[in-house]
């Protein structure tokens, strides 16, 4: 269920950056505005999107474009204020939780995870220290969730989908799996950077352990109740919990090719459901000083890097970036970069669950947004074209 995660965060990454850094398209304006008629086209979606729904928002200088197609399954209307699963969106809202306890003194970016969860690491296996900071910007070197578990079939990955995992539990399957071997670190901490989702679920166990609390108390006083993300709703703990109404359908298929609607699944502590407006209020907040310190927004626009001050290296073939860049890091601490062909960077975040696809990204100085969010109706778990074309109609002039 979160292994494909990382898979789909590398492919996303790389896709944005190669329709991004391209010529633009051909534009019905040559205007500096918003344009509307090519963010129209791109949202409509066709039979080789594996989509079944879309909805989207960009802003532009002022300007605002909404957006919506679908559902092309049932032949029902999908609704701009819909609700969707955003995935691996909730990993910047862990990260400024992590960073507001830093703020306060309660936790130190540069101590490591040994320090504080003394037990959770088998010493054997992991002898490096590994700092929270490493857990936040990918350096850590760690395991990926659930590391040499066999590829499960459509019905599997349908009949798994209400499970419910708590961090503890999904940290005792990957480092204490049965039945295959145990893994160990994918390289040396600090050295290299690779997506790794399994450092978030430490990253969340730490935040329960520093302040006593449950993550989703955390993530709701310290990110959805300030910036008044009121559709924005983490999953009950332990139980399967359903998109609220209206709802983007998102759908996988069985083995034998029939879609489900995945409305209600178990997911992670972290798991959360909203919607387009939210997401854009959380990030215009993250960005505007409204949630951090100047010190600590600094760490979302700093990539890692070496001793000798350039960019660490990104750890296997799905690259972060393109041009002079590649192989480099691409990730901050809870975000990622995206260069502009004006020179640029889009600051932001992509998630995955099943049957959602979905993103956040924004300019610095937020003139420039968007957020979208994709229904499957296919298992692909590549960048969906539709994705790609409103990057293009947003932010390609």
């Amino acid at each position: 269920m979160h292994r494909s995660s990382a898979r789909f965060l590398a492919a996303a990454t790389t896709a944005v950056v190669l329709l991004i850094s391209a010529p633009a398209q051909a534009a019905t304006s040559t205007s500096p505005d918003l344009n509307r008629t090519a963010l129209n086209e791109a949202i409509r979606l066709r039979p080789s999107d594996g989509a079944a729904g879309a909805i989207a928002e960009v802003h532009k200088d002022g300007q605002s474009w909404r957006g919506t197609d679908g559902d092309l399954v049932t032949g029902k209307r999908i609704r701009s204020d819909a609700h969707f699963r955003i995935g691996s969106i909730a990993k910047p809202m862990e990260a400024v939780i992590l960073l507001q306890l830093s703020a306060e003194g309660r936790v130190n970016l540069d101590r490591s995870v040994q320090h504080y969860l003394p037990h959770l690491l088998p010493k054997k296996r992991f002898k490096e220290p590994i700092t929270v900071r490493q857990l936040l910007n990918h350096t850590s070197g760690l395991p990926q969730d659930f590391e040499g578990a066999p590829a499960t079939t459509p019905d599997q990955a349908l009949d798994r989908r209400f499970d419910y995992l708590t961090f503890d539990q999904v940290i005792r399957q990957t480092l204490h799996p049965k039945g295959r071997p145990a893994p160990g670190p994918r390289f040396s901490p600090g050295t290299k950077q690779e997506y790794n989702s399994f450092g978030y679920r430490i990253a969340g166990k730490l935040i329960e352990h520093i302040t006593g609390h449950s993550y989703q108390y955390e993530v709701t006083e310290r990110v959805l109740k300030p910036l008044r993300m009121y559709e924005t709703v983490p999953h009950v703990a332990g139980q399967s919990t359903p998109v609220p109404r209206p709802y983007l359908p998102g759908y996988l298929p069985r083995n034998n090719g029939d879609l489900v609607d995945v409305n209600v699944q178990g997911g992670l502590p972290a798991s959360m459901t909203s919607t387009t407006g939210d997401l854009d209020r959380f990030i215009t907040g993250l960005f505007d000083g409204s949630l951090l310190r100047p010190a600590q927004a600094a760490e979302l626009f700093a990539v890692p890097r070496g001793i000798d001050g350039k960019p660490l290296p990104y750890a296997n073939e799905s690259n972060c970036n393109m041009g002079p860049a590649k192989g480099t890091a691409c990730f901050s601490v809870g975000l990622m970069y995206v260069p502009l062909p004006d020179g640029s960077t889009l600051w932001g975040k992509t998630g995955s669950d099943p049957g959602y696809r979905s993103g956040v990204f924004a300019t610095r100085d937020l003139h420039r947004r968007a957020v979208y969010a994709l229904g499957t109706s296919s298992a692909d778990n590549q960048a969906p074209a539709v994705g790609l074309r409103l990057a293009q109609a947003a932010f390609g002039e």
